[in-house]
């Protein structure tokens, strides 16, 4: 093998040993960033609004708000560089009538809109995950 050759081949090796130990990317770049967390939370709650079971919890809901402390809340939980600025769940929740078909309802409306925003399903878990422990505070009838 000639010097050339060698040197290319080593380079090779060491470019591929590189990519192969590169760190995970974060959930929030899994999520497509703050761009890709925008979209799912738009198309969430798009889809929020079309469902029977969700949609008159949301009726009395200031929008604009509650589009940004979203957007805030899974950017945080991904990862993200961003502060959550928004009430806890249990407060946010209060006064609501919240079973848990409403809630099991409102998880796959979140799986949809990540599905259609080509989020891969292990990175849709991690974010389910995280936002598991929160149906403690949500769900109270």
């Amino acid at each position: 093998m000639s010097a050339q050759r060698t040197a290319i081949f080593t380079l090779s090796i060491l470019a591929l040993s590189a990519c192969a130990s590169a760190p995970p990317r974060t959930l929030y770049e899994q999520l497509g960033s703050q761009q890709g967390v925008a979209k799912i939370v738009d198309t969430f709650v798009e889809l929020l609004l079309a469902d029977p079971l969700v949609m008159d919890t949301l009726k009395d809901t200031e929008m604009k708000r509650f589009h940004r402390t979203l957007n805030e809340q899974f950017c945080v939980l991904s990862g993200g560089p961003c502060t959550y600025t928004g009430d806890s769940m249990k407060e946010v929740h209060q006064g609501f009538d919240i079973n848990n078909a409403a809630f099991n309802a409102l998880v796959e409306d979140l799986q949809k809109a990540m599905a259609l925003h080509g989020v891969p399903s292990r990175a849709q878990n991690k974010l389910l995950a995280k936002l598991a422990p929160m149906q403690r505070e949500i769900v109270n009838k």
